[in-house]
Protein backbone atom coordinates (compact mmCIF):
# COMPACT_ATOMS: atom_id res chain seq x y z
CA UNK A 1 0.00 0.00 0.00
CA UNK A 2 1.15 3.53 -1.07
CA UNK A 3 1.98 5.64 1.95
CA UNK A 4 -0.42 9.17 1.49
CA UNK A 5 0.74 12.03 0.06
CA UNK A 6 0.71 14.01 2.64
CA UNK A 7 3.27 12.21 5.20
CA UNK A 8 5.42 11.84 2.34
CA UNK A 9 9.08 13.70 3.30
CA UNK A 10 8.57 16.79 0.54
CA UNK A 11 11.46 19.05 -0.37
CA UNK A 12 11.94 22.42 -1.97
CA UNK A 13 12.94 21.29 -5.55
CA UNK A 14 16.20 23.58 -6.69
CA UNK A 15 13.74 25.99 -9.35
CA UNK A 16 15.69 28.62 -11.31
CA UNK A 17 13.31 31.19 -10.76
CA UNK A 18 14.93 33.38 -13.15
CA UNK A 19 14.09 30.95 -15.74
CA UNK A 20 12.30 32.29 -19.33
CA UNK A 21 11.14 29.87 -21.76
CA UNK A 22 12.49 30.10 -25.01
CA UNK A 23 9.85 32.07 -27.01
CA UNK A 24 11.24 31.51 -30.85
CA UNK A 25 11.26 27.34 -30.11
CA UNK A 26 9.70 25.31 -33.12
CA UNK A 27 9.83 21.67 -31.30
CA UNK A 28 8.29 22.99 -27.88
CA UNK A 29 5.28 21.01 -26.77
CA UNK A 30 3.53 19.81 -24.25
CA UNK A 31 6.42 21.02 -21.93
CA UNK A 32 4.98 22.51 -18.66
CA UNK A 33 6.90 26.01 -17.97
CA UNK A 34 6.96 24.44 -14.14
CA UNK A 35 8.81 21.29 -15.14
CA UNK A 36 11.30 23.23 -16.94
CA UNK A 37 12.16 25.32 -14.43
CA UNK A 38 12.73 22.43 -11.97
CA UNK A 39 14.67 20.97 -14.69
CA UNK A 40 17.05 23.88 -14.84
CA UNK A 41 17.58 24.03 -11.63
CA UNK A 42 17.95 20.48 -10.64
CA UNK A 43 20.59 20.09 -13.27
CA UNK A 44 22.65 22.78 -11.58
CA UNK A 45 22.44 20.62 -8.16
CA UNK A 46 24.08 17.56 -10.51
CA UNK A 47 26.83 20.07 -11.39
CA UNK A 48 26.99 20.58 -7.67
CA UNK A 49 27.28 16.57 -6.64
CA UNK A 50 30.09 16.23 -9.42
CA UNK A 51 32.43 19.20 -8.01
CA UNK A 52 32.10 17.49 -4.35
CA UNK A 53 32.92 14.07 -5.84
CA UNK A 54 35.49 15.43 -7.58
CA UNK A 55 36.78 17.51 -4.45
CA UNK A 56 36.94 14.19 -2.18
CA UNK A 57 38.22 11.67 -5.16
CA UNK A 58 41.18 14.46 -4.99
CA UNK A 59 41.36 14.94 -1.30
CA UNK A 60 42.09 10.80 -1.43
CA UNK A 61 44.83 11.76 -3.78
CA UNK A 62 46.90 13.86 -2.10
CA UNK A 63 50.23 12.32 -0.83
CA UNK A 64 49.38 12.39 3.26
CA UNK A 65 46.23 10.28 2.48
CA UNK A 66 47.38 8.30 -0.19
CA UNK A 67 44.95 6.41 -1.03
CA UNK A 68 44.80 6.00 -5.05
CA UNK A 69 41.85 3.71 -5.32
CA UNK A 70 39.16 5.39 -3.18
CA UNK A 71 40.31 8.61 -5.22
CA UNK A 72 39.86 7.01 -8.71
CA UNK A 73 36.13 5.80 -7.66
CA UNK A 74 34.94 9.01 -6.38
CA UNK A 75 36.37 10.63 -9.68
CA UNK A 76 34.62 8.14 -11.52
CA UNK A 77 31.28 8.82 -9.65
CA UNK A 78 32.23 12.78 -10.49
CA UNK A 79 32.14 11.97 -14.33
CA UNK A 80 28.96 9.78 -13.82
CA UNK A 81 27.33 12.79 -12.52
CA UNK A 82 28.25 14.97 -15.09
CA UNK A 83 27.41 12.93 -17.67
CA UNK A 84 23.86 13.10 -15.98
CA UNK A 85 23.84 16.54 -16.25
CA UNK A 86 24.44 16.60 -19.52
CA UNK A 87 21.70 14.29 -20.05
CA UNK A 88 19.19 16.95 -18.59
CA UNK A 89 20.75 19.36 -20.62
CA UNK A 90 20.12 17.37 -24.00
CA UNK A 91 16.68 16.19 -22.53
CA UNK A 92 15.83 19.72 -22.16
CA UNK A 93 17.16 21.26 -25.75
CA UNK A 94 15.23 17.94 -27.52
CA UNK A 95 11.71 19.70 -25.79
CA UNK A 96 12.69 22.76 -26.40
CA UNK A 97 13.94 24.65 -23.70
CA UNK A 98 17.21 25.25 -22.93
CA UNK A 99 19.38 25.63 -19.48
CA UNK A 100 20.33 28.54 -17.43
CA UNK A 101 23.97 29.05 -16.93
CA UNK A 102 24.55 29.47 -13.18
CA UNK A 103 27.11 29.87 -10.35
CA UNK A 104 28.70 26.66 -8.93
CA UNK A 105 28.56 26.80 -5.28
CA UNK A 106 31.91 25.33 -3.50
CA UNK A 107 31.22 22.32 -2.54
CA UNK A 108 30.53 21.91 1.59
CA UNK A 109 32.90 18.93 2.73
CA UNK A 110 36.44 20.40 3.87
CA UNK A 111 34.82 18.30 7.47
CA UNK A 112 35.14 14.85 5.14
CA UNK A 113 38.44 14.30 5.53
CA UNK A 114 38.07 10.82 6.54
CA UNK A 115 36.76 7.69 4.60
CA UNK A 116 33.79 7.01 6.87
CA UNK A 117 33.06 10.86 6.43
CA UNK A 118 33.54 10.69 2.84
CA UNK A 119 31.21 7.74 2.33
CA UNK A 120 28.49 9.08 4.96
CA UNK A 121 28.60 12.94 2.48
CA UNK A 122 28.04 10.89 -1.06
CA UNK A 123 24.98 9.20 0.63
CA UNK A 124 23.39 11.89 1.98
CA UNK A 125 24.22 13.48 -1.57
CA UNK A 126 22.80 11.16 -3.29
CA UNK A 127 19.60 10.59 -1.19
CA UNK A 128 19.02 14.61 -1.57
CA UNK A 129 19.12 13.98 -5.25
CA UNK A 130 17.08 10.58 -5.31
CA UNK A 131 14.50 13.05 -3.56
CA UNK A 132 14.57 15.77 -5.98
CA UNK A 133 13.95 13.76 -8.90
CA UNK A 134 10.75 11.89 -7.07
CA UNK A 135 9.42 15.29 -6.46
CA UNK A 136 10.27 16.50 -10.19
CA UNK A 137 8.51 13.09 -11.30
CA UNK A 138 5.50 13.97 -8.95
CA UNK A 139 5.27 17.48 -11.06
CA UNK A 140 5.25 16.25 -13.80
CA UNK A 141 2.28 13.67 -13.24
CA UNK A 142 0.81 16.56 -11.96
CA UNK A 143 1.78 19.18 -14.85
CA UNK A 144 0.44 16.27 -17.31
CA UNK A 145 3.61 15.75 -18.85
CA UNK A 146 4.30 12.04 -18.93
CA UNK A 147 7.32 12.20 -21.37
CA UNK A 148 9.74 13.90 -18.65
CA UNK A 149 7.69 11.31 -15.71
CA UNK A 150 9.12 8.70 -17.64
CA UNK A 151 12.48 9.54 -18.77
CA UNK A 152 13.13 10.86 -15.02
CA UNK A 153 12.02 7.48 -14.18
CA UNK A 154 14.06 5.23 -16.20
CA UNK A 155 17.46 7.25 -16.88
CA UNK A 156 17.81 9.20 -13.17
CA UNK A 157 15.95 7.54 -10.42
CA UNK A 158 17.20 3.68 -10.76
CA UNK A 159 20.84 4.78 -10.97
CA UNK A 160 20.66 6.85 -7.49
CA UNK A 161 18.60 3.53 -6.15
CA UNK A 162 21.91 1.45 -6.91
CA UNK A 163 24.36 3.65 -5.66
CA UNK A 164 22.85 4.42 -2.40
CA UNK A 165 22.73 0.71 -1.84
CA UNK A 166 26.17 0.62 -3.18
CA UNK A 167 27.25 2.95 -0.48
CA UNK A 168 25.46 1.43 1.90
CA UNK A 169 27.26 -1.73 1.20
CA UNK A 170 30.24 0.33 1.31
CA UNK A 171 30.09 1.70 4.62
CA UNK A 172 29.06 -1.40 6.44
CA UNK A 173 32.68 -2.97 5.44
CA UNK A 174 34.07 0.33 6.40
CA UNK A 175 32.69 0.20 9.73
CA UNK A 176 33.60 -3.44 9.87
CA UNK A 177 37.57 -2.47 9.03
CA UNK A 178 37.19 0.86 11.99
CA UNK A 179 37.94 2.86 9.31
CA UNK A 180 39.25 6.23 10.19
CA UNK A 181 36.46 9.24 11.43
CA UNK A 182 38.66 11.82 11.52
CA UNK A 183 41.58 11.79 9.21
CA UNK A 184 44.02 10.19 10.68
CA UNK A 185 46.20 6.89 9.51
CA UNK A 186 44.19 3.67 9.53
CA UNK A 187 44.47 0.28 8.72
CA UNK A 188 40.93 -0.31 7.77
CA UNK A 189 41.33 2.52 5.38
CA UNK A 190 44.52 0.81 3.53
CA UNK A 191 42.53 -2.57 3.08
CA UNK A 192 39.17 -0.62 1.88
CA UNK A 193 41.82 1.01 -0.67
CA UNK A 194 43.22 -2.28 -1.61
CA UNK A 195 40.75 -5.10 -0.94
CA UNK A 196 37.37 -3.83 -1.47
CA UNK A 197 36.08 -4.58 -5.40
CA UNK A 198 34.74 -1.17 -6.17
CA UNK A 199 37.53 0.39 -5.30
CA UNK A 200 39.19 -1.58 -7.78
CA UNK A 201 37.15 -1.42 -10.80
CA UNK A 202 39.83 0.68 -12.23
CA UNK A 203 42.84 -1.15 -12.01
CA UNK A 204 45.05 -3.64 -14.55
CA UNK A 205 44.29 -7.64 -13.13
CA UNK A 206 48.15 -8.50 -12.43
CA UNK A 207 49.67 -10.91 -15.21
CA UNK A 208 50.48 -14.45 -13.72
CA UNK A 209 53.18 -16.86 -14.63
CA UNK A 210 52.07 -19.01 -17.42
CA UNK A 211 53.68 -21.08 -19.97
CA UNK A 212 54.73 -19.86 -23.55
CA UNK A 213 51.47 -20.25 -25.60
CA UNK A 214 51.08 -22.79 -27.99
CA UNK A 215 50.97 -22.26 -31.96
CA UNK A 216 48.21 -21.68 -33.87
CA UNK A 217 45.73 -24.66 -33.71
CA UNK A 218 45.68 -25.12 -37.43
CA UNK A 219 49.27 -25.62 -37.11
CA UNK A 220 49.58 -28.54 -35.22
CA UNK A 221 46.83 -30.27 -37.36
CA UNK A 222 48.65 -29.71 -39.87
CA UNK A 223 51.96 -31.55 -38.10
CA UNK A 224 49.21 -33.96 -36.73
CA UNK A 225 48.25 -34.61 -40.97
CA UNK A 226 51.65 -34.22 -42.19
CA UNK A 227 52.60 -37.41 -39.31
CA UNK A 228 49.78 -39.28 -40.85
CA UNK A 229 50.34 -38.94 -44.57
CA UNK A 230 54.02 -40.65 -44.89
CA UNK A 231 52.67 -43.88 -42.65
CA UNK A 232 49.76 -43.68 -45.56
CA UNK A 233 51.62 -43.01 -47.94
CA UNK A 234 53.92 -45.66 -47.11
CA UNK A 235 51.67 -48.65 -46.58
CA UNK A 236 50.68 -47.34 -50.49
CA UNK A 237 54.22 -48.13 -51.71
CA UNK A 238 54.25 -51.39 -50.48
CA UNK A 239 51.12 -51.94 -52.13
CA UNK A 240 52.98 -50.73 -55.71
CA UNK A 241 50.31 -48.27 -55.82
CA UNK A 242 52.42 -45.09 -55.92
CA UNK A 243 55.73 -43.43 -54.32
CA UNK A 244 56.63 -42.31 -51.05
CA UNK A 245 56.04 -38.83 -50.45
CA UNK A 246 58.08 -38.41 -46.59
CA UNK A 247 56.94 -34.44 -47.04
CA UNK A 248 55.73 -33.48 -43.29
CA UNK A 249 54.23 -29.79 -42.61
CA UNK A 250 54.27 -27.95 -40.13
CA UNK A 251 56.46 -29.75 -37.98
CA UNK A 252 58.91 -26.12 -37.40
CA UNK A 253 56.93 -24.87 -35.07
CA UNK A 254 56.18 -28.17 -32.76
CA UNK A 255 58.55 -27.89 -29.95
CA UNK A 256 57.22 -24.68 -29.09
CA UNK A 257 53.89 -26.64 -28.26
CA UNK A 258 54.00 -28.30 -24.72
CA UNK A 259 51.46 -30.77 -25.22
CA UNK A 260 53.98 -33.53 -26.17
CA UNK A 261 53.24 -33.55 -30.00
CA UNK A 262 56.99 -32.59 -30.69
CA UNK A 263 57.99 -36.07 -29.17
CA UNK A 264 55.50 -38.51 -31.24
CA UNK A 265 56.92 -36.67 -34.54
CA UNK A 266 59.96 -37.81 -33.87
CA UNK A 267 58.84 -41.31 -32.98
CA UNK A 268 56.60 -41.04 -36.28
CA UNK A 269 60.17 -40.03 -38.52
CA UNK A 270 62.22 -42.72 -36.55
CA UNK A 271 59.41 -45.39 -37.80
CA UNK A 272 59.89 -44.11 -41.59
Amino acid sequence: MAEPRSKRPRVTLPACPAHRPLPASRVRHGFPPAVEEALCGLTGAQLELHYCLQALGEYFDQSHVALPNISKFFLHQALEERKAAEELMKYQQERGGHYCSKTIQKPNCDYAVGLMKALELAMVQWKTMLRYFEELYALSVENADPHSASTIKKQFIGPKIRKIKLMGDLLTNARRLDCSQDGRSSLGDYFMDRLQKEFRTSIEPESSDHCSPCPPLQQCTGAAEGLKRPQRECSQHRNGIGPIYATIHCTTMLPQCNDGMGAKVKQGREGL
